[in-house]
């Protein structure tokens, strides 16, 4: 059976529902058609998303927790991050996936389909499922290219974790701060740290992370999850209430050149990832609602939403600590020893200009990033 629309979005997920929730929301739309293809139910929390942003916004009635106050920990020096007037926010998935689905439900024009999707025909604007065939005007592709990493000329790193929701008896927690990186506790000539972010005195988010070429055994983060409350937090008594695991691609492959006029690649799929963090909520938010203006003004929906003079300093970064991955330590103190958080802000959002930027970039000096410059850009 073939089904047919507007515009069909490939995708469940923050990219997709973002865009959903963009255009369900936009009277230029209400006449279209549009489907959110996605193979789950998206019924439960599996992710944790964390972003920065000045204000309120949108989504505040949703997260579970925000913090004007951070920390970064080396095993050179600790550095206080004060915020203002940017907070730093969390948000569990499903309390998204929740939100988004009770502003769209009563959009007439707006179907929930569960299927997945195996093949697009670019040319006749086809996709094909498990249980249907779907046909559209547009579509919104958020899949991820299949061996990307393996692509020439190209790097890739992978942002690796597994995090504990840790709960006391006693109050352990300094709930008006989180810890953005701490390095006391790592595994052996690599890029780890600890990642902690207090909801109440008794209870926070753990997350041993990895910013490597390489995967690990699950056993890997248990143990250094478990040396990091005991010897770090000295927290011996404890519970965990949930665990989430995920891996984040870190990669300057260019997936956005992968759309085509009416093939438009959105979220990871389309480069919406910050190649040298992982970040994707207000990144996502940005490039929905300049792809959002581009369709309005009749032009190709990727148009400009790509920064490539970004891409060139995470493309630099990530082959740098591709190469030397035990180097990440002292790159991150650099980076958050001499600059401000709110210069580290705008710099990640894509918001700096040149003279901003070359700041940022001499901040990390290392004789790697001048042979990573010169390997890139030839």
């Amino acid at each position: 059976m073939q089904k047919y629309y507007d515009y069909i979005i490939i995708g469940g997920g923050l990219a997709g529902l973002q865009l959903a929730l963009h255009i369900g929301r936009d009277r230029f739309f209400e006449q279209r058609s549009l489907a959110i293809i996605e193979p789950s139910e998206k019924n439960f929390n599996d992710k944790t998303w964390c972003f920065w942003e000045k204000g309120k916004s949108e989504w505040d009635g949703i997260i579970i927790k925000s913090w004007k106050q951070g920390y970064f920990i080396s095993s050179e020096k600790n550095i206080d991050l004060s915020l203002s007037p940017y907070s730093y926010k969390m948000l569990r998935s499903i309390d998204f996936y929740d939100y988004v689905k009770s502003q769209l439900e009563d959009s007439p024009n707006i179907k929930f389909i569960k299927d997945k999707i195996s093949d697009i025909d670019k040319a006749a604007t086809m996709a094909y499922g498990e249980s249907h065939s779907y046909n559209a005007l547009h579509i919104f592709d958020s899949r991820v290219t299949a061996n990307y990493a393996e692509a020439p000329n190209t790097t890739t790193l992978f942002q690796h974790f597994k995090g504990w929701m840790v709960e006391t008896e006693t109050p352990q927690f300094d709930p008006a701060a989180f810890t953005m990186m701490d390095f006391k506790v790592k595994y052996k000539n690599s890029t780890s740290f600890t990642y902690v972010l207090p909801i109440t005195e008794k209870k926070a988010l753990i997350e041993f992370t990895f910013f490597t070429p390489y995967l690990t055994r699950e056993e890997t983060y248990d143990e250094h999850l478990e040396k990091y409350l005991r010897e770090v937090l000295n927290i011996n008594d404890y519970s965990i209430s949930e665990t989430e695991k995920g891996v984040i691609p870190m990669t300057d492959y260019p997936f956005h050149k992968e759309s085509t006029a009416k093939i438009t690649k959105i979220g990871t799929g389309g480069s919406w990832v910050k190649g040298s963090t992982g970040y994707s909520f207000k990144s996502c938010e940005t490039k929905v609602i300049k792809l959002i203006q581009n369709i309005k003004e009749g032009k190709d929906p990727a148009e400009n939403l790509i920064n490539e003079r970004s891409r060139i300093y995470d493309s630099i970064f990530l082959d740098v600590l591709s190469r030397n991955n035990e180097l990440g330590e002292q790159i991150f103190t650099k980076f958050y020893s001499r600059n401000s958080p709110q210069e580290i802000f705008r710099y990640l959002d894509e918001e700096s200009d040149l003279k901003e930027e070359l700041k940022i970039m001499f901040s990390l000096f290392h004789p790697q990033f001048i042979y990573s410059f010169f390997r890139k850009i030839t």
